[in-house]
This record gives C-alpha cells, sequence and structure tokens, in this order.
C-alpha cells in the first residue's frame, strides 16, 4: 500500500518535473526573442522580462517535487554518512514531519487563497506596460507547493517503512 501511494505520488511529480523542463524552451525563445528585438531592430517588447522571471520561477518550483523525490536536493552528508539507514530515516522523517510538513501545509493554503483573490480582484503585475494577471502564476506556486506537500509525505511514508522493515530485520 505505501508503495503504491509513493509511486503515484512519485508519478505526479515526474510529471510536474518533466513539464517545468519544457517550460524552459518558451523562455530560451523570448529571451532570444527580446535579445534580437531590442539590439538589432532597437525595438524592445514589453512583455519579455515578465515572461522570464515567471517561466524561471515556474520551472524552478514546478521542479522541486521531482528534485525531492529524485534525492537530488543538495545535503549535507558529513554526519549522514555516518548514521545508520535507520537513524537516518528517523532523522529524516522527524526532520519532514516535525518541520517541512507544518510549514509547507501552511504555505499550501495560503498561496490557495492568495491565488484565489488575485484571480477575484484582477490582480495584475505592475512590473510593464504589458501588466498581465498574476493569478495563473500563482496557481503555479500553489501548485507547486501542494506537489512538494504530496512529494514530503511521500518521502516520509518511505522512511517510516524503513523503520518498520528494520524492527522486522529485513533491512
Amino acid at each position: 500500500m505505501i508503495t503504491s501511494i509513493r509511486g503515484l505520488i512519485g508519478g505526479i511529480s515526474a510529471i510536474l518535473g518533466y513539464f517545468s523542463a519544457l517550460i524552459i524552451v518558451p523562455l530560451i525563445l523570448a529571451s532570444v526573442y527580446e535579445v534580437i528585438s531590442r539590439y538589432v531592430f532597437s525595438q524592445p517588447t514589453i512583455w519579455a522580462y515578465e515572461i522570464g522571471y515567471m517561466a524561471m520561477g515556474a520551472s524552478f518550483l514546478l521542479g522541486s517535487a521531482y528534485t525531492l523525490r529524485d534525492g537530488q536536493h543538495v545535503r549535507i552528508d558529513i554526519l549522514a554518512c555516518r548514521f545508520s539507514p535507520r537513524t537516518n530515516a528517523a532523522l529524516n522523517l522527524a526532520g519532514y514531519l516535525f518541520l517541512f510538513l507544518p510549514i509547507g501545509i501552511w504555505l499550501t493554503f495560503a498561496l490557495y487563497h492568495h491565488t484565489v483573490e488575485a484571480y477575484e480582484w484582477g490582480e495584475r503585475s505592475g512590473e510593464s506596460a504589458w501588466n498581465p494577471y498574476v493569478w495563473p502564476y500563482h496557481l503555479v506556486f500553489f501548485t507547486a507547493f501542494a506537489s512538494m506537500v504530496l512529494q514530503v509525505i511521500a518521502e516520509a511514508l518511505g522512511h517510516f517503512q524503513v523503520l518498520c522493515m528494520s524492527r522486522t530485520g529485513e533491512v
């Protein structure tokens, strides 16, 4: 059961991770277009700056759960490599349950409410003459944090499983 839940959540993280990689393509195209438009034709765009920060932020955030799933976040392994798998699992589980999950869940709900308010109020960026609506960007933030919370739950379940197996001598 735990393995299937972890697999489902990991699949969601993978889909968002691949999508975050694809976001780089329009970012590159917009940047190249802006450089050519600005320096060759002396006609800068009104939208490239906002496409740039929104696409980069979306790519970074949507890829975070995928990165956690694959164990690629930056870690300090000086102490962890000296601990047993059971001790590492216990420390990681405690960190996820008592540090990340409360903050992650709180941020996810706050971002949801912020997204709804931005949509209801018709909030715009105010960063350029283009001035797009920002609720889609806030929706990406909410989605990214929600997927990160789900992936942390999956990781916590995995560490719990290691703790349970080590008690029975399976590790």
